[in-house]
């Protein structure tokens, strides 16, 4: 029986902004994890006003969530590894500890959300639920009306096919697409297939929230406005 004001320990690690429910799982399993002293089991509730410990160093369950999107440029790495002296988080320098919702890869650029919520993270990663992210890309050489409709219809990558997607022409090497899919390099692989180089890469769109006038290298708070159409559109990405 769930206790009034509780949740499960995996839900209160993750909201805490330290990691994903799963990795809090495998952190409970090899006994990392305390509440009021004691070594935590798996599925037990938490209150809010119990002192949880992870490897000795508290956590706060209360904490507010915080979720910003960057304009990420090309040659920033999406990764919290300070080992690569080119981290989205060393670029941002935002006073909580925060990473990235998801990856854009290196060459590419454009908008990236993060967050210390890893429930957050957990949701929007889920592909299955088919979470829009839209693209502007520029290619090497005029697209034909082929072209289009074969990104549109699916694109052999990575032993699989692409699922359908929106994709249209908006100049004659520019075009906007739209995917639900999360795969590798996808929209480059996608090009490469067809015969066309991808110039330059930029996400404009995640769910609800757009890019807009943000400008390269800096970042700002998503609303509250924004913030609570995107808790409605993921509200069944459940586990």
């Amino acid at each position: 029986m769930r206790p009034a004001g509780a949740v499960r320990i995996n839900k209160y690690i993750s909201d805490s902004g330290l990691c994903s429910r799963r990795k809090a799982d495998l952190m409970i399993k090899d006994g990392r994890v305390t509440v009021d002293g004691i070594t935590a089991t798996e599925g037990m509730y938490v209150r809010n006003d119990q002192n949880v410990c992870v490897d000795g160093k508290a956590l706060n369950g209360n904490i507010e969530t915080v979720l910003i999107a960057v304009n990420k440029p090309k040659g920033i790495v999406c990764t919290t590894e300070t080992a690569e002296k080119d981290n989205i988080v060393d670029m941002v320098k935002h006073p909580e500890r925060i990473y990235p919702i998801g990856r854009l890869d290196k060459d590419s650029e454009g908008l990236i959300l993060m967050t210390n919520n890893g429930d957050l993270v957990n949701r929007m990663m889920r592909s299955r639920y088919g979470h829009e992210k839209e693209y502007v890309v520029t290619v090497h050489k005029p697209i034909t009306k082929t072209f289009i409709e074969r990104m549109s219809s699916g694109v052999p990558v990575l032993g699989t096919v692409t699922k359908k997607c929106h994709a249209e022409r908006i100049g004659s090497r520019k075009f906007r697409i739209i995917l639900t899919q999360g795969m590798n390099r996808q929209i480059r692989r996608m090009c490469e297939y067809l015969g066309f180089e991808v110039v330059s890469l930029k996400r404009v769109r995640i769910l609800n929230i757009e890019l807009g006038n943000l400008r390269e290298g800096e970042y700002r708070d998503v609303s509250k406005e924004e913030k609570s159409v995107l808790f409605n559109l993921i509200k069944n990405s459940k586990e």
